[in-house]
């Protein structure tokens, strides 16, 4: 097969391009909140998050699904209590201004430095949702709904929590390490032990994660790595989990047994792929590891291999989930259907070219497509013979009979 054939095959297959552009927005938010430094995957967030928007544009255009569809979810009965029944949406703007001023003032006067740290980075992600929130068009109103709630349940996991520990200690610069505590460090250390790898799990001095000691096969030495809040996995279980569980709102109409079963499922299988994640890396450094290496082996499986296991663990999940998991009558029923169908595709009715995003077009009254553009030149509608009013500075076109 051509590359040109397996480009038009890709192209007609919207359930691989939302799979991908799934896998390479979550590649792209894990490394903006949580970049390995000192890799090339630091810089890969934005090219990343570039590529699966553009994918998701070409998979949902034209739109699969009616406006009314969104309607029907579970997210806009959510969001729906959350804004007081749309009262609220218009004071979004002003909502995600604030929000960054609270943020960056937070950061000068309150934090032990003004840099942006990862939790910043996930507050000012939501407040730019909230600034844009207004400008998608009511056809991607799904879409918005979900990086909406996307956002909140991110801020929700991530970054409430750290808030409120932070009150409760009354130590601006307390960091949430219970989680490496209680549901990373114990299970990784008893697993390690399984696998015949001897450990010790224990406090460190200086520091509120645990520690895990153990001596690599050819060095020789004790080695004692720090479980911290940053390298516990605990953001990507954080993106997956809020992403799942916006998916789940905005994908059915009611929390039936089946829903309860699957979102049990997908947050006990992304805990389950963070712990052998941690797992992974130590075994790296137990069996490769020697003098000369001094480690290294264990910090590149850190910075790379880790990585590579979450993307491979959600690009699995979001695989099975899309191809497997059948939907209920109603919203996604009628997304699939959809999906499967070919779109016909609209036209200009002047030049007669395919309709895009990328150039700005207008509707007659009469129910004719036409490029702005096309109809500014034309200045009648070719179709019923209505005179445009339509300034080629795309103000909204009026017709007279």
């Amino acid at each position: 097969m051509g590359l040109k054939a397996m480009a038009e095959a890709f192209a007609k297959s919207r359930t691989m391009m939302i799979l991908i552009a799934l896998v390479t927005t979550f590649a792209g938010v894990a490394l903006l909140i949580d970049p390995p430094k000192g890799t090339v995957l630091e810089w890969l967030s934005l090219p990343l998050l570039v590529l699966g928007g553009g994918l998701f544009a070409l998979a949902l255009w034209p739109a699969s699904y009616n406006v009314a569809d969104a309607s029907e979810s579970l997210a806009s009965r959510v969001l729906g209590w959350l804004t007081f029944e749309g009262r609220l949406v218009n004071l979004f703007p002003a909502l995600g201004v604030g929000i960054i001023i609270a943020d960056l003032v937070y950061n000068w006067t309150a934090s032990a430095t003004p840099a942006l740290q990862t939790e910043d980075t996930i507050v000012l992600l939501g407040a730019g949702c909230l600034l844009g929130y207004g400008f998608v068009p009511d056809r991607f109103a799904r879409e918005r709904d979900f990086v909406l709630l996307f956002f909140i349940l991110l801020n929700a996991i991530l970054v409430v929590p750290l808030l409120i520990a932070r009150v409760y200690y009354a130590d601006l610069e307390k960091s949430v390490d219970v989680y490496s505590w209680i549901a990373l460090a114990p299970q990784t250390s008893a697993l390690l032990t399984l696998l015949g790898v001897s450990n010790q799990l224990h406090a460190v001095a200086g520091s509120t994660a645990p520690g895990l000691t153990f001596t690599p096969e050819h060095l020789g030495v004790q080695v004692t790595i720090v479980i911290t809040t940053a390298c516990s996995g605990i953001y990507s279980f954080g993106i997956f989990a809020s992403a799942f569980v916006a998916f789940i709102l905005t994908e059915y109409k009611k929390l039936s047994r089946r829903i309860w079963l699957l979102l049990a499922l997908g947050l006990l299988t992304a805990y389950i792929a963070n712990v052998l994640r941690m797992v992974i890396i130590v075994l790296v450094g137990y069996y490769t590891d020697t003098a000369e290496t001094d480690l290294q082996n264990l910090l590149i499986a850190h910075s790379y291999a880790g990585w590579l296991i979450f993307l491979g663990w959600i690009a699995l999940f979001w695989g099975v989930i899309l191809r497997f998991v059948p939907g209920e009558p109603g919203v996604r029923e009628r997304n699939r259907a959809a999906v499967g169908r070919k779109q016909p595709e609209t036209r200009c009715a002047i030049c007669d070219t395919v309709l895009s995003p990328l150039i700005p077009a207008t509707r007659c009254a009469c129910g004719q497509y036409y490029h702005k553009i096309c109809l500014v030149e034309e200045e009648r509608c070719p179709s019923c013979g209505r005179l445009s009013r339509l300034n080629p500075g795309g103000s909204p076109m009026t017709a007279e009979l």
